[in-house]
């Protein structure tokens, strides 16, 4: 954390820069409090970069809405249910908030809001000391009720500290808003902080509680803390305190999984490193997008169909086939946590490849069986070096070294055949158009046969020009008619 005189000049720079100043002054004149609050000043005092501006105001949203309309035209309902109304002032995006506290009945996945009338009542309702801070405006005065916690260190304390603890009873924060045990893995990860002992176990006692938190804010909530730097003391977190086991069991499963004997790593903590490895990768690569969450859920998850193929033979431990088991596993989850279509089918596809290359490393492909590999992989193939790169944790340098030069050289591979071959779009020499009039019938399974033939021709021989095609497909039907 930087020094108090040099965090108060840049919530100073902050309170004089447009649109900061005009709305401070506009909420003055109609007698409203108003304040800069949560992450903002957080960040401000910490040295980090600031990027949005909360705001938050003892005026109810329509005097808010009001105040809004005499700056700027451009003026809409964020939230409105909830307290917050956005607009367009100078160029910039902000959002206004009334004065609240949120809290859930044991039974509901949406929180009730009700409006309070002072920024303390505000502040002590929120999730943690370090986020309870605000900048009254335009009178620069920083308020921290973080001193209602039960250790009586306030925010400020605590950023210096380094500490993650609620604002008041740890139960209760977690009752009003059972996310927020997610949110504390997060800040733990995202600022290298540590989760206070107290917090911890209320988060142990009420895990079961995020059963009633919607999906959909669960997998946000995940994949924000994926989204960080380094998400593994808040992944492991998550997993020390049960609360993983609410809404990714596949995880928490591979803790007792051991891969050899118990000689090597647990596949939970190998999953962990891949993680960790992927994205120093992500980093060191240039891959866009960055962060990629897509890469970062399937190297956390490519094992996880471990368990269920554990099977012990001659003295050994063998997981045949926990790929496709994974890529179904992984499949169903990130259905039921709501993930779009299209991350679901890239994370399972990448479960599901994750082990392809190791077969390279013992006997060197053919340039068929590399063709194959990138027509498999698809648009995943960056992702697809990326994840295989990082699935290399063994302790062995030698093995190592061995199959770090085997991936270099089927990237060389891949590559020479991309340029000779045009390999990203690999498609046989006819289409579906030229096959029914070279064979003269009509659309149906046996295109889709014939298609299929050509395809696994090129990606045998490699092009063969449209004659040679022409001519190797008409051998292949009267084969297809003498066999009938």
């Amino acid at each position: 954390m930087r020094s108090l005189a040099e965090s108060m000049q840049a919530l100073r720079a902050i309170a004089a820069s447009e649109p900061v100043a005009t709305l401070a002054a506009a909420f003055a004149e109609r007698g409203h409090e108003f304040a800069l609050v949560g992450g903002p000043v957080r960040d401000a005092l910490l040295g980090r970069p600031v990027t949005d501006l909360d705001f938050t105001t003892s005026a109810r949203p329509h005097e808010t809405r009001e105040i809004l309309e005499s700056l700027t035209r451009s003026v809409w309902d964020v939230g409105r249910d909830f307290g917050t109304i956005a607009a367009q002032l100078r160029g910039e995006s902000v959002e206004i908030t009334t004065y609240r506290a949120d809290t859930y009945r044991d039974d509901s996945r949406k929180p009730e809001v009700s409006y309070g009338d002072s920024i303390e009542g505000d502040l002590v309702r929120r999730d943690f000391t370090i986020n309870a801070l605000a900048l009254m405006l335009p009178e620069l005065r920083l308020v921290d009720v973080g001193t209602a916690s039960a250790s009586g260190a306030g925010g400020v304390e605590d950023l210096l500290a380094g500490v993650i603890r609620t604002p008041g009873a740890a139960e209760a924060s977690f009752t009003d808003d059972p996310l927020r045990m997610l949110r504390a893995a997060r800040f733990a990860a995202q600022l290298g902080f540590e989760v206070s002992a107290d917090t911890q176990e209320a988060m142990v006692r009420l895990a079961d509680r995020l059963d009633i938190v919607s999906a959909e804010r669960v997998r946000d909530e995940f994949v924000k803390l994926l989204s960080t730097d380094d998400p593994i003391s808040g992944i492991r977190l998550l997993v020390d305190t049960g609360l993983a086991e609410r809404f990714l069991p596949e995880l928490t499963a591979l803790v007792t999984t051991q891969d050899d004997h118990g000689r090597h790593k647990d596949v939970y903590e190998h999953s962990l490193t891949v993680l960790r490895q992927a994205i120093a990768l992500e980093a060191a690569r240039g891959h866009d997008p960055s962060p990629d969450v897509v890469l970062r859920i399937a190297a956390l998850l490519h094992d996880i169909g471990k368990p269920a193929t554990r099977r012990f033979e001659r003295g050994g431990v063998t997981f045949h086939h926990h790929d496709v088991v994974g890529a179904k596993l992984a499949r169903r989850r990130l259905r039921e946590l709501r993930f779009d279509n299209d991350t679901v089918k890239r994370v399972s596809r990448l479960v599901e490849l994750h082990l392809r290359f190791f077969g390279y490393s013992d006997q060197q492909w053919t340039d068929a069986a590399v063709r194959r590999y990138v027509r498999d992989a698809g648009g995943e193939l960056e992702r697809l070096h990326i994840l295989t790169r990082a699935d290399v944790t063994t302790r062995n340098r030698r093995k190592a070294e061995r199959l770090e030069h085997a991936y270099d050289d089927i990237e060389r591979r891949i590559g020479e055949l991309a340029e000779a071959e045009e390999l990203a779009a690999v498609r046989p020499e006819l289409d579906g158009a030229r096959i029914m009039a070279i064979l003269g019938i009509p659309p149906g399974p046996l295109v889709g046969r014939a298609y299929t033939y050509l395809l696994e021709l090129r990606l045998d021989e490699g092009p063969i020009g449209a004659e040679a095609a022409e001519e190797r497909l008409r051998s292949w039907w009267a084969e297809q008619a003498s066999a009938h």
